[in-house]
């Protein structure tokens, strides 16, 4: 279970255990099964969902590992597979989706493919995402599918992404959260595709609605997804206050940023902080509360207004 620190600390839930390849049972109409890809980004690895029973529904296929594929075609030999939903592009969620439509005969559906932000940089703003990616139909925000004894309904949750989505399962009163919420840490913004305002409010829309339990993308189930969201905002706000202090003292750039913020920072994690930090700082900038001179140097550098 997820608990919470004092103040602006979150306390990470990180007891997750499983073993790669089994589909195993966690609620009435939920199964998960553990992809064989740990990493500082991905945890344990990507978890991939079977929603419902004799006619299913996947979620998040996972990455294009012909084990993991292996593993969740034969569990599910008995099964007709209806539909393959993935919340976002990045390949450690998305990529085993074109494995399972050949095997299944399944549609893919779900979130809209990425778009390279400037073309002939073959996504070098953001490589890890799936470029071959190509869904059958898109789900827009409260789009419906519906299972023999389920429904699934989309909630637009950019952020982490720009085209991220999030489903909801209302027989549960469940939430399967890609990667936009997650017990073990919190999401990485990634821009220029990923955006701060956007995951800010995604958050504060999920905010309002009245959810039981979040089924992430990597990692054990968020419960009192209330409380958590609560602790994620509080935890950004306060980045963006710590980002702000610095300011005040010299104009500064992002990896002058990461330094100066992120203490004892793990090596396999300084991407992640630096895509934070970059974030943040074009919200302040989109904000009017920050400038951005990008001719002082190698990278941009920025001081406050």
């Amino acid at each position: 279970m997820s608990t919470f620190g004092q103040g602006d600390d979150i306390t990470f839930d990180r007891s997750f255990v499983a073993a790669p390849g089994e589909l195993l049972q966690i609620s009435p109409r939920v199964r998960r099964m553990l992809a064989a890809n740990p990493g500082p980004m991905t945890f344990s690895g990507t978890c991939t969902y079977v929603v419902g029973s004799g006619d299913v529904a996947i979620i998040d296929p996972g990455p294009d590992l012909p084990d993991h594929v292996a593993a969740l075609l034969h569990a599910l030999r008995h099964e007709t597979v209806s539909h393959i939903l993935v919340t976002h592009t990045h390949r450690d969620h998305s990529a085993a989706a074109a494995a399972l439509k050949a095997k299944t005969g399944a549609k893919i559906i779900g979130c809209a493919a990425y778009t390279v932000p400037h073309p002939g940089e073959d996504g070098a703003f953001d490589a890890a995402h799936d470029l071959t990616y190509v869904p059958d139909a898109v789900m827009r925000d409260a789009d419906v599918i519906a299972g023999k004894d389920f429904s699934l309904c989309a909630v637009a949750t950019p952020g982490h992404t720009g085209n991220h989505l999030a489903f909801a399962l209302a027989e549960d009163a469940a939430l399967f959260s890609g990667d936009h919420v997650m017990a073990w840490a919190t999401s990485v913004v990634i821009p220029p595709d990923g955006a701060m305002a956007d995951y800010m409010a995604s958050l504060e829309k999920l905010r309002r609605r009245a959810d039981f339990i979040y089924w992430p993308g990597h990692g054990n189930a968020v419960r009192e997804p209330q409380r958590y969201l609560e602790a994620l905002i509080r935890h950004r706000l306060k980045r963006e206050a710590a980002i702000m202090v610095e300011l005040a003292a010299a104009e500064m750039t992002p990896t002058d940023l990461v330094a100066a913020i992120y203490r004892n920072l793990d090596p396999a994690l300084k991407r992640a902080a630096d895509c934070s930090i970059r974030a943040h700082l074009d919200d302040l900038v989109a904000r009017g509360r920050v400038v951005v001179d990008t001719g002082a140097g190698p990278e941009p550098s920025y001081r406050l207004i």
